[in-house]
């Protein structure tokens, strides 16, 4: 997470991150990882979420692609209301 948000930050300068520590999840194993208060679980799921302009995220994506494993990508356009 931290190469990825430095990447943003630094080299693209995107309008905005935002990351997301889940309480529970399973991966592709079925594993099941969730919170306990007595210590940090490092295998609960993450999400890392970005905005900017389309030419900013096409740029982006093919050094994204080279960090985060096949099918952890998901790219949706949104509208933020601006105009």
């Amino acid at each position: 997470m931290e190469e990825i948000f430095r990447m943003l930050h630094d080299q693209y300068k995107v309008h905005g991150v935002t990351a997301f520590r889940g309480i529970a999840g399973f991966g592709s194993k079925g594993v099941v990882h969730a919170d306990d208060v007595l210590r940090l679980n490092v295998h609960l799921p993450l999400v890392l979420e970005f905005f900017d302009e389309p030419e900013t995220v096409d740029a982006v994506m093919p050094h994204l692609r080279e960090l985060v494993p096949p099918g952890h990508i998901l790219r949706w356009e949104a509208d933020c209301g601006c105009e």
